[in-house]
C-alpha cells in the first residue's frame, strides 16, 4: 500500500520522508507523511496560481494601459500564461481602426474577450455591421459603449435584434442611429421584454410613429423590465396623460429613469418654493422634462427666477420648460440684458420672461440687444460675458 502511495505522489517533501523512514515507518507515521505532502502541493499550486496572475496583471499594465488596480481587479475574471490569444484580439481591434483608449475600455469592461478567438467570434459580428451600414466610426462607438455585445450569439441574437428595429424604423440608417445612441437592445432579450413592451403602447394607442421616435431617441426605456414598464405607464395614464400625444411616451421615459424615491426627492425639491403636488403634476403634465433634471438643478433655477428675477414660483407651472434650460448660457446671460433694458425703460417691467427665454438666439438678439443701435454695443458685450462666465 505504502509504495503505491509513493508511486502516486509527486515528488518533494513526502518522497524524501520516506527515504528518510524506509526502515521505520508505520501505520502511525502515514498521516504525518501526509500532511507534509498536502503542504507541498498548496505550495506548489500557489506559486504557479501566482506566476499565471502576475503575469496576466503585468500584460493588462503594459499592453492594455491598465492601472495596476484595475489590471488587479480584471485578473479576477481572466488569467493567462501567454500573451499569444491576447495578442491576436488586441490586433484585431487595431486593424480594424479602434484606439489604444477604446481597446482599453473594452477589455476593462469585458476581460475575458482577450481569449476569444477573433476570426471565429469577433470577425463575423463585424462583417454583420459593416454589411448592413455600420461605419468603422459607428462599430467602435458600439462596442465601446457595451462591449458584452460580442459574447451574444450572431445568428440567435443579434441578427433578430437588428431585423426587429429595422422593422419598426424602417430603415438601416435609422436602425444604426438607434443602436449608437445605445445598445441595449440587442442586449437583452426581444421576446421577453422589448417586444411586450412595444405591445403595451401599441395596445394604448400610441402612434407607431411616436413608438417609432421613443425607440429611436430613447432606446434603455424600451428594454425596462416588462413588470416595471407596465406599472410606469399605467401610473402616467392615471396621471391624465394622453396616449396619442408624444408627452405620453416622454412621462414614462421620465418615469422609467427614476425611482420612487428619486420621484419624490424631485417633487419635494418643487413644493419648498410653494408649490402644491397638484401644481407639480400639471408641470410634469406639460414638460416631463422638469422631473428628469436633477434636485440641484431644480432648486437653482428656482432660485434664480424667485429670488434673482421676482417672479412667483407657479410661473414655472406655467412654463415648465425653463427648468430643462441652461442657466449659465440662456437664463442668466438673457436676464442681464433685459435687467439693463429695464433699468433704462426701454422694455416693459412685467415682461413676460418665459418668452424671452425660449426665443432661438438670433431672434433674441434681433430683439432685444441690435435693435437697440446706442445700447446695441455694450448690450452684446454684457451678453457675451456672462456667455463666457
Amino acid at each position: 500500500m505504502l509504495k503505491l502511495l509513493y508511486k502516486s505522489i509527486h515528488h518533494g517533501t513526502f518522497c524524501c520522508a520516506i527515504r528518510a523512514h524506509q526502515n521505520s515507518y508505520t501505520v502511525e507515521t502515514l498521516p504525518s507523511l501526509l500532511l507534509l505532502s498536502s503542504v507541498r502541493f498548496r505550495y506548489i499550486s500557489s506559486t504557479s496560481t501566482s506566476n499565471q496572475h502576475s503575469f496576466t496583471v503585468s500584460y493588462l499594465i503594459n499592453t492594455c494601459g491598465f492601472s495596476r488596480e484595475a489590471a488587479l481587479s480584471a485578473s479576477k475574471r481572466v488569467n493567462f500564461e501567454t500573451p499569444d490569444k491576447a495578442d491576436l484580439v488586441i490586433s484585431f481591434f487595431k486593424n480594424h481602426g479602434f484606439s489604444q483608449t477604446q481597446i482599453s475600455s473594452i477589455i476593462r469592461r469585458y476581460p475575458p474577450l482577450l481569449l476569444s478567438n477573433p476570426q471565429m467570434t469577433l470577425l463575423p459580428k463585424f462583417e454583420f455591421f459593416r454589411s448592413n451600414g455600420f461605419t468603422s466610426s459607428d462599430i467602435a462607438t458600439v462596442l465601446t459603449r457595451i462591449p458584452h455585445i460580442l459574447k451574444r450569439n450572431l445568428e440567435n441574437h443579434i441578427i433578430p435584434s437588428f431585423v426587429f428595429l429595422k422593422s419598426l424604423l424602417g430603415t438601416n440608417e435609422n436602425s444604426i442611429i438607434a443602436l449608437t445612441r445605445f445598445w441595449s437592445i440587442p442586449v437583452v432579450k426581444l421576446d421577453t421584454c422589448v417586444i411586450p413592451n412595444v405591445n403595451l403602447l401599441r395596445e394604448l394607442g400610441v402612434p407607431e410613429s411616436i413608438i417609432c421616435g421613443f425607440i429611436k431617441k430613447w432606446t434603455r426605456a424600451i428594454t425596462t423590465d416588462t413588470v416595471r414598464f407596465k406599472g410606469i405607464v399605467e401610473g402616467v395614464k392615471e396621471m391624465g396623460f394622453n396616449p396619442l400625444r408624444l408627452s405620453f411616451v416622454q412621462a414614462v421615459l421620465a418615469y422609467s429613469g427614476m425611482n420612487k424615491s428619486t420621484w419624490e426627492r424631485k417633487v419635494n425639491a418643487y413644493k419648498r418654493w410653494g408649490l402644491s403636488e397638484e401644481e407639480i403634476l400639471v408641470a410634469f403634465g406639460k414638460s416631463p422634462q422638469c422631473i428628469t433634471v436633477s434636485e440641484d438643478k431644480i432648486m437653482r433655477v428656482m432660485d434664480f427666477l424667485v429670488n434673482g428675477m421676482g417672479v412667483e414660483a407657479s410661473l414655472i407651472v406655467k412654463c415648465p420648460t425653463l427648468i430643462s434650460l441652461s442657466l449659465e448660457k440662456r437664463l442668466v446671460p438673457r436676464a442681464s440684458v433685459i435687467q439693463v433694458l429695464q433699468s433704462k425703460g426701454l422694455v416693459k417691467k412685467n415682461i413676460y420672461l418665459p418668452r424671452v427665454f425660449v426665443y432661438v438666439e438670433e431672434f433674441f438678439l434681433q430683439k432685444f440687444v441690435m435693435c437697440y443701435k446706442e445700447e446695441a454695443s455694450d448690450l452684446l458685450k454684457l451678453y457675451k460675458e456672462k456667455l463666457n462666465l
